[in-house]
């Protein structure tokens, strides 16, 4: 990446003298024309600034762009290469040892939610692939959202804690009905509740709400996590943005979840936002 860049400023700086020379030398063979050369002059310096700015932000760009890139694949690897090896072991043990039917039920419990994970996040891919490629339509049509967001919180109700506690909190308003896109919409509740779990501590309650109020219906998701700073409000539903640096960020995931929420939400004329929770974590807030 460095080498394009000095390549780059060395052609700047060639035709900036060049410009210069000609300037100059035009200048002493006629003098009376230093009003035109100064103006033409400045005129191209201006032109020329701006695009050699404009060009060096695509750069820039395009260099943070493959970097999320890699760092994707990196992620997408760890995502695929985890579940399956729990899957391999738990296959394993099946096989070699002799166990109890309610081991190997249990075993294959733990599979299937293996399964279920790797379901999810090859299906995130699918759809976050279709919407680049403009090749998904968004069928739409009426459909009950309380019992598909139920639906999503006992599939994903998956830790109990000391006291049996439940890890997700659930108040949902029976007998929503809404009209869009069922298989979409799916993928944006799940994303939501999801990476509120994700970036909360073990056994730290996530709660989500649905409810209707005033003509329009709320969905809200809310943890207790680590929050998310102003400065990257903005940035979250980007493609492959993930909060926090590399260094840093410890959590699994691809940065496609929030990415596909947004899309898919435009698509349907609903908005999302953001805010911070009390006293610790964030708030996910889509109307539709």
């Amino acid at each position: 990446m460095k080498r394009p860049l000095v390549i780059f400023y060395a052609l700047i700086i060639y035709a900036i003298s060049l410009l210069t020379w000609w300037g100059y030398r035009l200048y002493i063979l006629q003098p009376a024309r230093l009003g035109m050369v100064l103006s033409e002059g400045l005129t191209f310096a201006i032109v020329f600034a701006f695009g050699a700015i404009s060009l060096h932000k695509s750069v820039n760009r395009e260099h943070r762009l493959q970097d999320q890139k890699r760092n994707f694949l990196l992620s997408v690897t760890h995502e695929l290469k985890s579940p399956l090896a729990s899957i391999k072991l738990l296959l394993q043990t099946i096989q070699k040892r002799d166990l109890t039917k309610a081991q190997i039920l249990d075993f294959i419990d733990k599979s299937l939610l293996d399964i279920e994970r790797l379901d999810d996040m090859v299906e995130n891919m699918l759809l976050a692939s279709k919407i680049d490629n403009s090749s998904y339509t968004f069928p739409k049509a009426n459909f009950n959202l309380s019992v598909l967001v139920d639906s999503i919180v006992n599939r994903l109700q998956l830790t109990k804690c000391d006291g049996n506690q439940q890890i997700i909190n659930a108040e949902i308003e029976p007998k929503i009905e809404i009209t869009g896109d069922k298989f979409a919409l799916t993928s944006v509740v799940t994303n939501l509740i999801e990476n509120a779990v994700k970036y909360s501590k073990p056994c730290e309650a996530v709660n989500v709400k649905l409810f209707s109020k005033t003509g329009k219906v709320y969905l809200q998701v809310a943890d207790h996590g680590i929050g998310i700073a102003d400065e990257e409000k903005s940035r979250i539903f980007d493609k492959f943005y993930r909060v926090g640096s590399e260094d840093t960020r410890n959590t699994k995931g691809t940065g496609l979840g929030l990415y596909i929420v947004k899309q898919v939400l435009d698509k349907h004329e609903a908005s999302i936002r953001v805010k911070d929770n009390r006293p610790a974590g964030s708030i996910f807030e889509v109307v539709f």
